[in-house]
């Protein structure tokens, strides 16, 4: 532990707490994340759907509807720059009723209202000629041409290794226990010892409502909304190459089939509300409603192999937007709520973050130099990957040493992760990284030697 009172500690290592991070290291503050899990990204922000949104279906007039374009935007630029893979596939909505042909101008207004203009009202014909496989009975269609998929793991690596980079600590295993408010430095109680700063915010996702009340609050309440997922084999990946989604209605987005950054397909989520906000089970129950759903929206998919099945938890509140709120007394700033448009939107929320510590007369002298972003791994089937670069496995014969050979992935990159600034504490930790085990065979035929690497690297 250190004697170091921080100018801000951020609590929760998920993509909005890292961002923040980041963001704030890049004034002359001295910044610490603390995450109770023993990596970044091991909550909500690992399992989700992976879609980098435009906004177009927000609540006009919302601080979500505000921050999610301008996230989109943010994210864009940072992923281009960073190697984060990002996919521009566009998306079209599909209107299976009546009720639900007759919301599709209403859509298109909302989208208007948040200031997208590029939704398209399509005909039947046209959503058969966007998505052949589609299954039969659709009435007609909404584009959404700048729907992107995303890596979701790559994003939160890539913003908690810029904020250490910048200077910002980050403290795993750091589980909060209690707050003591002191009258200019704030004391926080963790699994680990104390840690002190002057100003707190709250990014912790699920559990973000028990930290607002460690702070004497009592104004949100986290559901855990359990969505589940099924991921289909790469074989899967010529039947769809654009997003396709339901009409959202009040009850959330509906069950959708999309491309993921890795070659695959994604048909899910459910959604849920449970109990345990550590219950990221699958259920038998849940694969029935999945596979009911997707015989009707592309039957040629239940043809294909189920590789992996995966259930992630939304932070969902009784609000109907993110519960943003600082307090100055306790020199503290909550960002709760942030539901399943908080990975397109963390970095949005992180540069508010930033000017709301900035109104409340926290003192941020920008840094003049600023080292430059990391380039982060290449683990997405749109990008070169290690092997099948001739140049790199001729720097590093390691990278033409193929372990995983359902993901390709390669003796070098395992190495790599296990080297970085900020290494998996375990498999899943080093999957998210890599890919490693994660493709056909689930490690059945990798999982010895992937399992080695990983016990000589803790060694």
């Amino acid at each position: 532990m250190t004697n170091e009172v921080f100018d801000v500690v951020v609590v929760g290592g998920g993509v909005v707490g890292c961002a923040v991070a980041r963001e704030l290291s890049a004034y002359q503050l001295s910044v610490a994340l603390i995450e109770v899990k023993g990596d970044v990204g091991d909550g909500t922000s690992k399992a989700n759907t992976a879609i980098l949104h435009t906004g177009f279906d927000a609540s006009p007039g919302t601080l979500e509807s505000r921050l999610v374009p301008r996230g989109y935007e943010l994210l864009t630029r940072y992923a281009a720059s960073t190697g984060i893979p990002v996919e521009g596939t566009g998306a079209v909505l599909v209107a299976w009723s009546d009720d639900e042909l007759d919301a599709l101008p209403r859509l298109r207004d909302k989208a208007a209202k948040n200031g997208y203009q590029q939704c398209e009202l399509i005909t039947a014909d046209a959503v058969y000629a966007r998505v052949p496989t589609l299954g039969a009975g659709a009435l007609g269609g909404m584009t959404v041409p700048d729907e992107s998929i995303i890596c979701p793991w790559t994003t939160t690596l890539a913003l908690a290794t810029d904020a250490m980079t910048r200077g910002a600590s980050i403290l795993l295993r750091h589980g909060l226990l209690g707050v003591a408010v002191g009258k200019s430095v704030t004391t926080l109680s963790t699994s680990q010892g104390e840690v002190r700063c002057r100003w707190v915010v709250n990014a912790a996702g699920l559990g973000s409502d028990t930290i607002d009340r460690l702070f004497g609050n009592d104004r949100f309440t986290v559901v855990p909304r359990r969505g589940e997922l099924l991921v289909f084999d790469k074989f899967a990946r010529q039947l769809v190459d654009t997003i396709v989604l339901p009409v959202p209605t009040s009850k959330g987005k509906g069950v959708l089939v999309s491309p993921t950054i890795y070659g695959n397909v994604m048909l899910g989520p459910t959604s849920e509300d449970r109990a345990d906000r550590g219950d990221t089970s699958t259920s038998e129950e849940g694969f029935a409603f999945l596979l009911e759903k997707g015989s009707r929206l592309m039957p040629a998919l239940l043809d294909e192999e189920v590789t992996a099945s995966y259930a992630g938890l939304r932070a969902a509140t009784e609000h109907s937007d993110y519960v943003v709120d600082l307090d100055s007394a306790q020199r503290y700033l909550v960002l709760g709520g942030i539901r399943s448009t908080g990975l397109t939107a963390s970095m949005a929320l992180a540069e508010h973050a930033a000017q709301l510590l900035q109104d409340a007369g926290v003192v941020m002298p920008a840094r003049i130099e600023l080292p430059e972003a990391p380039r982060m791994p290449s683990i997405g089937e749109q990008m070169t990957r290690p092997f099948a670069s001739d140049q790199a496995i001729d720097q590093d014969s390691d990278y033409g040493r193929v372990v995983c050979f359902c993901e390709r992935v390669t003796r070098g990159e395992i190495r790599d992760a296990l080297a970085g600034p900020l290494p998996p504490c375990d498999l899943d930790g080093l999957r998210r990284r890599t890919r490693a085990t994660m493709g056909r065979c689930q490690g059945f035929y990798c999982g010895a030697e992937v399992d080695a690497l990983l016990s000589g690297a803790a060694q």
